[in-house]
């Protein structure tokens, strides 16, 4: 293991140095003369500047003989003619078992003060290819992921990928973090991209807490960092993820949010020419949704599993919106949280009767599986009837199926409230639903 490791450190040192120079600057976007022959999409380039780092930048495209790159950072103190040296042409990172507990920036540097991370044993591209179709194994056993909304209606399998869909304010963050804390993978790696700069510690300390970071790795790029630092945050998470999976372990991914990475890369396709579509996201955006989404998922066969949880931030509670839509398409399942529900009080706000876990009714233990049915049938007829129950039009004894679930909404309403601290197994969960389901004789009608 020590031999490959070495044999791959010098296999990424370059046998010779080559740099061309800055052209011309526009906006963000920097033009560079020089070997296009040695620079590929993706590549890294590191521009040298009189005073302060080098500005390290990617290259996005090829216009007229030249390399178009953008930042990763601030361009302040660039000028025309730097030298542009050639860093790699395909950018890759380390991980290892020595990250868990650690929070990172894009790059894989941590930023939480605990000092270095020594690097692994192998290196993982940024820009995975997801694992041949014919080689995937299925998606494994139910994971409990210690929410009983979840657990019971819409059992998650190992390997599975899930939207979770709602505003912003609704409760993405806290329940993204009861999942860290709660579930039963191996290891959670979590990847906040585009967070706000201020939420930062408090979802460290606050919602995933000492416990939950022991066993997870958190890459963060706040709202204010460049496109390309939150795009490549995103892709970082999955690199982290696909490691531990290679390592045998059950991962559980996290992305908050994937609207965040969608909207960085329309801003790299525009600053590139790419036409706008619907709402002003390029065809890129749709193009490298599936290229990230699909990265996720059951390894090939002797390898773990990556379960991956991503949050969809719905422009104006539109769960129709363009990223929303074309999400929706690619995962195995989607959590829509309503804002509505979290105005009354129920935290986490889901809406189970818009949710759908593409597994069910498969992944749900078959001895549990017509009290689950019994209890989305209560819940769609208050549903149904909410209004003239509200306005006091209907009158008791009317339809006994009516009767019933308004019997059961208090205790069903009860069951799918959670506080953030606690955790509910996934046979608890079936357990407790049972009884309320039979306790009101809805299982037998």
């Amino acid at each position: 293991m020590a031999i490959e490791a070495v044999r791959s450190v010098v296999d990424e040192i370059a046998e010779t140095e080559v740099f061309g120079r800055v052209g011309a600057v526009r906006g963000l976007m920097i033009e560079i003369v020089g070997p296009l022959s040695a620079m590929e999409l993706g590549g890294l380039i590191s521009i040298e500047v009189q005073a302060g780092e080098p500005i390290l930048c990617e290259v996005v495209g090829f216009d007229a003989g030249r390399a178009l790159v953008m930042p990763f950072a601030s361009v302040d103190g660039l000028r025309r003619g730097c030298p542009a040296h050639v860093v790699s042409k395909r950018a890759t990172i380390r991980p290892g078992r020595n990250w868990l507990g650690r929070v990172v920036d894009a790059f894989g540097r941590p930023i939480d003060g605990k000092g270095p991370i020594q690097p692994g044993p192998r290196p993982y591209p940024f820009r995975n290819e997801p694992p041949a179709a014919h080689r995937r194994q299925r998606v494994g056993e139910p994971l409990d992921l210690g929410v009983r909304a979840l657990n019971a209606f819409l059992t998650t399998c190992r390997g599975q990928r899930m939207g979770i869909f709602a505003g912003s304010g609704v409760g993405k963050s806290v329940l993204l973090s009861m999942f860290a804390r709660n579930s039963a993978a191996d290891v959670s790696v979590v990847g906040l991209v585009g967070e706000r700069g201020r939420e930062v510690q408090e979802f460290l300390q606050d919602d995933l807490g000492e416990e939950g970071l022991a066993r997870s790795v958190v890459v963060v790029a706040t709202s204010d960092e460049s496109a390309l630092m939150r795009r490549q945050a995103a892709y970082l998470t999955l690199s982290i993820a696909e490691y531990f999976r290679d390592e045998g372990l059950d991962v559980l991914c996290m992305i908050d949010s994937i609207t965040r990475f969608a909207m960085a890369q329309r801003d790299i396709g525009l600053s590139v020419n790419e036409p706008p579509t619907t709402k002003g996201y390029t065809p890129s955006v749709f193009a490298e949704l599936p290229k990230l989404l699909e990265r996720a998922g059951p390894g090939p066969v002797g390898a773990g599993t990556i379960t991956g949880l991503f949050t969809v931030l719905v422009d104006g509670d539109d769960h129709n919106e363009p990223v929303a839509d074309a999400v929706r398409g690619i995962l195995d399942g989607h959590v829509v949280m309503e804002r509505r529900i979290a105005e009354r009080g129920r935290y986490p706000a889901i809406n189970i009767l818009k949710s759908v876990s593409r597994t069910m009714p498969r992944a749900a233990d078959p001895a549990f599986l017509p009290s689950v049915q019994a209890a989305r049938a209560l819940m769609a007829t208050y549903s149904d009837m909410e209004e003239l129950i509200r306005l006091g039009a209907y009158r008791r004894g009317a339809s006994p199926e009516v009767d019933r679930a308004i019997d059961a909404y208090p205790e069903l309403e009860s069951f799918l409230g959670q506080g953030k601290e606690e955790s509910t197994s996934l046979g608890e969960s079936y357990l407790r639903l049972a009884d309320i389901v039979n306790r009101l004789g809805a299982g037998s009608s």
